[in-house]
């Protein structure tokens, strides 16, 4: 018998049934409602990842935005360019392809189409439209860039936007491992780097070279533009991005803690069967005006990735 209703669950349309079809189901079956509920959160979880599959998947990011950013910054500090943005843009475009230059630019780009392809082998995510648009714009630039030979402004871009994403994978880690205070604080300083970087490095180093010292210096061309209008652009996402985090930043403060990455997590053991509970109880006690409420699952906020 008990297979029969397995099955029976197995082929319905239903995956998260709310409080009047939990009790259809309860009278049908002659189950419990808290166990019908339990078997279809048992169901949903089964196709979600573990907190361990998602914890290797945040440290191979971690440890390659860590190398990535240390190998950028041990690169561009024996740079002309690093010091002096002017220097991107003298005796351009006949500049030299170094060593370094092109093995920073290969690693980067590697990397940035292995995310891409990866996406539709890895923990599935709601954001994963959106991230797979961020991928292929990243790609897009960076090929761009290379094409162009803008390579020496491009070695910058991608030092400055790495400075951050290790810092949100070890507040991930942390997360994963329960270190709730660690993750609190990497999140927290994550946050600081983001917005200084993004909002205040990126327009006054970056585009202050790309719009005013090229235009100074070589004057504009067709792909002049196009490179500096996927600049702004970017610059357009970095602070749509900023806000997003500032806004999960200032709920941790005021509630103590970073709030979890609920984009693949599992459901927890209850949370879920009490709210179709509570609107099970509802049906089964309406009063005479109708003043019955059902109690919804608050959903917790979700990390933000560039």
């Amino acid at each position: 018998m008990q297979v029969g209703h397995e099955d029976w669950f197995g082929n319905h349309w239903y995956k998260c049934p709310d409080g009047k079809r939990l009790e259809g189901l309860s009278k049908q079956l002659d189950w419990d409602a808290r166990k019908i509920q339990r078997w279809f959160r048992h169901r949903r979880n089964q196709d979600k990842p573990s907190t361990l599959t998602k914890f290797c998947e945040s440290m191979w990011r971690f440890t390659f935005y860590l190398y990535i950013f240390s190998y950028g910054v041990r690169f561009l500090w024996s740079t002309p360019w690093f010091w002096d943005t002017r220097q991107c843009w003298y005796n351009y475009p006949y500049q030299p392809l170094t060593s370094g230059v092109y093995y920073y630019y290969i690693t980067e780009l590697a990397f940035y189409w292995s995310l891409m392809f990866s996406q539709f082998t890895d923990i599935k995510r709601k954001d994963f439209l959106i991230m797979f648009i961020h991928h292929l714009a990243t790609v897009g630039l960076i090929s761009f860039s290379y094409v162009n030979n803008m390579v020496r402004v491009g070695t910058l871009v991608m030092c400055l936007h790495d400075a951050s994403d290790f810092l949100l994978e070890a507040a991930k880690l942390t997360n994963y491992a329960k270190y709730q205070r660690m993750c609190d604080a990497f999140f927290m300083f994550f946050a600081m780097v983001f917005v200084t970087t993004r909002l205040v490095i990126y327009p006054l180093w970056i585009l202050n070279t790309t719009l005013l010292e090229s235009w100074e210096l070589i004057g504009p061309y067709p792909s002049w533009w196009l490179f500096n209008g996927l600049l702004l652009v970017l610059q357009v996402l970095h602070v749509i991005w900023s806000y997003l985090i500032i806004r999960i930043a200032y709920k941790a403060i005021m509630r103590g803690k970073v709030l979890k990455d609920d984009r693949s997590d599992v459901e927890s053991s209850s949370e879920d069967e009490d709210a179709a509970l509570n609107g099970t109880k509802a049906i089964h006690n309406m009063s005479s005006n109708g003043a019955n409420r059902v109690n919804g699952h608050a959903a917790s906020g979700q990390w933000v990735e560039e």
